[in-house]
């Protein structure tokens, strides 16, 4: 139990940072029209991928 405590400063930057990029990411595919890929596919890769589904989306999903 202790050791879980030890581990919350480490854990809570980078779920902060998770759920940044997953609603940035989000934001980003709703008010874009040209994608690669269907815009459904894309927004259950960024909401079920975790840390790697928006950097995903940055990366490959966006046609500019």
């Amino acid at each position: 139990m202790n050791a879980i405590r030890s581990l919350i400063p480490y854990l809570v930057p980078i779920l902060l940072l998770q759920l940044g990029l997953m609603i940035f990411a989000l934001r980003d595919l709703a008010g874009r029209e040209r994608l690669n890929g269907p815009k459904w596919l894309w927004a259950v890769i960024i909401i079920f991928g975790q840390l790697v589904g928006p950097i995903l989306y940055f990366t490959i999903g966006r046609k500019d």
